[in-house]
């Protein structure tokens, strides 16, 4: 549970953007009571969460400038008069060899966002994240890991990569992949909604080649026998871009069922997204994907705020310190006999489900919420979608 995040946005005086959302340096302008430099410890801060190479400072009179890339004989920082001013050209320059970028890439690299009717314009993190990405493919990567926390738009930052790389001819059919109904229709009306009469759900188990943009789950594009490998009714090479939702739940296990789909379509662009990268002896995200090229945090997103903060209310149940063993020949609620073994907390609504233990959790965040917003935005974890139902039918009547 959370409120909302009063802490000021950090602002930049000006960022100098080469195309729009395309930023290569930044600028703190002060008054001329105070020295050239007196803003550029400020401007460097922006710089690197912007990761730009220039950043300036100005008090009206004149500049101090701090370049990450000087040429040979060129000064890491300097001052100098107005008029001598770096041109646009020199700082894409910059903006080039700092970020790596060859002269054969730069049309994808620029290639244009959608411009939102309504003004809408990705955050900073957003930018970067669709820049790293879209960097990443023009270089000819074909695996890429994005990992951003929950509640930072990561399918809106989906969306501008797709849009993108689209407009630009590098993937022509792309595939939005996701494991759960409401995650597709959501995408579809909402931050796909630009794409229109070109998108389509995958519905009845078919793969449409009439549409470019095609939404789908997992579980209706595969399944344990043959005849439900839906994927496989077109070629391999039919799918430019897939992007995978929430990709530490399937993708990162070697043996899993959905990662079929992606080592069928092994040649196309795959984008992995998550909020939690798995790493373990037997899933890992960064094997398949490789290490992230883009990592925003859930502290990051607090830091700046963009996401509210949070406090930990820990509350003992005696059934999970103490754990629980049933009576001799107890039944469950269909009549099934309990093993007679004792259970604790890592079994608790995954191997063993307590009523009254779900009555009284619901009960307790109910206290909480009344005690601050009962209708401010909540978000509640539950093991799977079964306890998450269990949960929402005790919650109402609490």
């Amino acid at each position: 549970m959370s409120s909302r995040n009063k802490k000021k946005k950090k602002f930049a005086d000006y960022v100098l953007s080469w195309e729009p959302s395309v930023p290569i340096g930044v600028v703190e302008a002060k008054d001329n009571n105070v020295g050239v430099s007196h803003g550029l410890q400020q401007a460097l801060g922006y710089a690197e969460i912007l990761n730009v190479p220039s950043a300036f400072s100005s008090n009206g009179d004149d500049f101090a400038g701090h370049n990450k890339v000087p040429e040979a004989g060129e000064d890491i920082e300097a001052e100098f008069s107005l008029d001598e001013f770096p041109t646009p050209g020199q700082l894409w320059k910059r903006y080039k060899k700092f970020r790596g970028i060859e002269d054969e890439e730069e049309k994808l690299v620029l290639q244009p966002y959608h411009e939102d009717t309504s003004g809408k314009e990705p955050r900073y993190y957003q930018v970067e994240a669709i820049n790293r990405t879209i960097e990443t493919v023009a270089k000819g990567k074909n695996r890429v890991l994005l990992v951003m926390a929950t509640g930072t738009g990561k399918t809106y930052t989906t969306f501008q990569i797709i849009w993108r790389l689209w407009k630009a001819g590098q993937a022509k059919r792309i595939l939005f992949l996701a494991d759960r109904n409401v995650l597709v229709d959501q995408t579809l009306v909402n931050d796909f909604k630009p794409f229109g009469a070109v998108m389509a759900k995958v519905r009845n188990r078919t793969i449409d080649p009439s549409y470019e943009i095609h939404l789908g789950l997992y579980q209706s594009l595969t399944g344990p026998d043959e005849a439900d490998k839906v994927f496989k009714t077109v070629s391999r090479d039919f799918f430019d871009l897939i992007v995978i939702d929430e990709c530490h739940r399937g993708s990162a296990a070697d043996d899993a069922a959905w990662r079929e789909i992606l080592d069928y379509f092994s040649e196309a662009i795959q984008v992995g997204l998550t909020a939690t990268p798995k790493e373990t002896k037997y899933v890992s995200s960064t094997t398949y994907f490789g290490e992230p090229v883009y990592t925003y945090s859930l502290k990051q997103g607090i830091d700046d705020g963009f996401l509210a903060p949070y406090k930990v209310v820990k509350i003992d149940i005696d059934r999970d310190v103490e754990g629980w063993t049933p009576p001799p020949g107890m039944t469950d609620d269909l009549g099934a006999e309990i093993e007679d073994r004792q259970y604790n907390r890592q079994d608790m609504d995954r191997i063993l489900v307590l009523n009254q233990r779900t009555k009284l959790v619901a009960n307790r965040v109910m206290q909480l919420l009344r005690a601050t917003d009962p209708f401010s935005k909540t978000i509640v974890f539950c093991e799977d979608i079964d306890h998450a139902e269990r949960m929402r039918k005790v919650g109402c009547s609490s």
